[in-house]
């Protein structure tokens, strides 16, 4: 079975960042065909009113400036799409995720691509994925009361339709989820 992992680094660190070497372990354990790699850190636009804006216009109706407000998040998308398993190795900035990891979620959650609005309530359409997140979290200990950044991607990539999610320290070392 060919399968395709997304590596997405989201520390504003490269030399000596924890983060970054955790989740280049993990991605190395799963033994992938193709290791899509996507360095948050170099930097994603935040949202603006171009962007939200073409989100609900059909594409056959959008403009050029809204065609390219999209065209960073449909190649995340697509970065998504194409994966069995996303690995994230993320720092923990002041209790939560970076604002570049932010920003990503807000990229690719997308109405009628990402997810659907159902009678139900939300629908993730990513499903079947497994996502493996690796957080240095600086001295916070994973999965207490002052960690924003676990429940909060687990949350977001359940969202999109992403259920299998592990957490895990530096070391490895598998954080539970929060009872509800």
């Amino acid at each position: 079975m060919t399968t395709t992992v997304l590596h997405i680094d989201a520390s504003a660190r490269f030399a000596d960042s924890v983060s970054r070497v955790a989740s280049a372990a993990r991605v190395a354990e799963l033994g992938a065909d193709t290791v899509i790699r996507r360095d948050l850190a170099k930097g994603l636009p935040y949202l603006d009113e171009v962007f939200t804006t073409a989100t609900f216009t059909p594409p056959e109706n959008r403009t050029d400036a809204q065609n390219e407000a999209l065209a960073i998040s449909d190649t995340l998308v697509a970065e998504l799409q194409a994966a069995d398993t996303i690995v994230i190795g993320a720092a923990m900035y002041n209790f939560s995720i970076p604002a570049v990891l932010k920003a990503w979620i807000d990229q690719i959650a997308r109405a009628g691509v990402t997810f659907a609005y159902t009678e139900t309530g939300p629908k993730g359409l990513l499903e079947g994925k497994k996502a493996i997140i690796t957080i240095a979290s600086g001295g916070t200990q994973l999965g207490s009361d002052y960690d924003f950044a676990s429940d909060y991607l687990r949350f977001a990539l359940g969202f999109v339709g992403i259920t299998d999610v592990t957490i895990q320290d530096k070391d490895g070392t598998t954080i539970a989820a929060k009872a509800a």
